[in-house]
């Protein structure tokens, strides 16, 4: 068998439906969504999300989606709910509830529970006329003109359209909170972005007697052992009370042995790069890519409020804390 042209405009009109369902959503948008946010801003306890087959599938990410933007929020299988898991809910606690018809037996056999607990009922559904959309205190309309399936009978369009709703509901909820980058980043610690939002300068700078340093007054071979020391293509230069007067580098030292007939003649505090770039130690690390990278240099020196050195990184170190 083999895909045929018929194949591709069929998948160009699937996205075609799907997106017309998400775009018809906007035009529904009203007080019902706001009534629907303050009943989570508002809400003491969790949000429970849940749905039945492909519904239930959306519902988890929906849940998904929320914890990790600041709303706790979690999943709960409905026939689970009734067998045992209703337990976890509770009268400060607040249920969005998906069902496409709104009449899912598994969802409307809960909802006399919920109502006694005295949780609040949040439905997702295509029909504002469904039981379950009479029953909550905020019915969201996920409703679609047809679904991308030929045979119009699979979920594809009204499932798109119901995970669009749910994004929309976590955003504004984001929103509502202040909720920031740093925010996101401490519920993601082990990705990419946890790196790039939580390592600090001071996480992943050499410090100590790592830090190569001479005295202003040096000589050039004392500078030249240091930066052997240092092992990171630099040394800084720095006055009696360890404020940074200048940096000397692999660079500097090229272009000194360039333009000075005798080398052991230079004063190093003539050839030293002057007002060097630094950073300080709370920055964050991405930060200090970006002095890296805009200004065409391989170390930056740490220096504290007061001008004092305190550490030094390169390139090399921002590679190991896999911030690059």
């Amino acid at each position: 068998m083999e895909a045929s042209p018929q194949s591709l405009a069929l998948a160009k009109q699937v996205l075609a439906i799907e997106a017309q369902g998400v775009q018809e959503l906007i035009g529904r948008l009203d007080g019902q969504f706001l009534t629907a946010v303050n009943l989570i801003l508002n809400c003491h306890g969790r949000v429970i999300v849940s749905g039945i087959g492909k519904s239930g599938h959306i519902a988890r990410k929906i849940a998904s989606t929320m914890a990790s933007t600041g709303t706790p929020a979690y999943f709960v299988h409905p026939a689970e709910a009734s067998h045992g898991d209703l337990g976890m809910i509770t009268r400060d606690d607040v249920l969005i509830a998906l069902s496409n018809s709104g009449e899912s037996a598994e969802l409307l056999n809960i909802v006399p529970q919920i109502k006694r607990e005295g949780a609040k009922l949040i439905a997702l559904t295509g029909n504002p006329k469904s039981t379950l959309a009479r029953e909550a205190d905020a019915h969201l309309d996920a409703g679609v003109s047809q679904e991308a399936c030929p045979l119009n009978l699979a979920p594809t369009a009204s499932t798109t359209a119901a995970l669009a709703l749910g994004d929309a509901l976590a955003i504004a909820l984001l929103d509502a909170k202040g909720f920031g980058a740093e925010d996101f980043a401490r519920s993601h610690p082990g990705g990419a972005l946890g790196r790039r939002l939580l390592t600090h300068v001071k996480d992943v700078m050499r410090g100590g007697d790592e830090v190569p340093a001479v005295r202003d007054s040096a000589s050039m071979r004392d500078a030249m052992l240091e930066m052997t020391r240092g092992r990171i293509g630099m040394t800084a230069v720095v006055d009696q009370d360890h404020r940074v007067l200048g940096v000397f580098t692999d660079g500097d030292l090229r272009r000194t042995l360039d333009r000075v007939d005798d080398f052991r003649q230079a004063k190093l505090s003539e050839v030293m790069s002057k007002n060097p770039r630094t950073i300080a130690p709370d920055k964050l690390a991405v930060e200090a890519v970006k002095v890296m990278e805009d200004f065409k240099v391989n170390q930056l020196l740490v220096v504290d409020a007061g001008g004092k050195l305190v550490g030094a990184l390169n390139m090399h170190d921002l590679f190991r804390a896999k911030v690059l």
